[in-house]
């Protein structure tokens, strides 16, 4: 991890990252519903991973875009 980046590329990669993460939150909440009926622990489990990549997704939209997640997303407050 010698790579020099600058700010442009950082930004860059940190939305593939985003982008990434709301993929997958989205695959493991689709997962999640067609478990339910018949696993009910891989429901959860996938219930859990799409929850973790959540909480991935909310940090990097603060660090793109700061404030605007955190106004508008489950009543959260920003703190100040």
């Amino acid at each position: 991890m010698t790579d020099v980046v600058d700010a442009d590329e950082l930004l860059r990669r940190i939305r593939r990252g985003r982008d990434l993460a709301a993929e997958q939150e989205r695959a493991w909440r689709e997962r999640a519903g067609r478990l339910t009926a018949t696993d009910p622990e891989g429901a959860r489990d996938a219930s859990v991973r799409a929850l973790a990549y959540e909480a991935v997704l909310r940090v990097l939209e603060e660090i793109v875009t700061p404030g605007r997640a955190a106004s508008g997303r489950d009543g959260v407050k920003q703190v100040t």
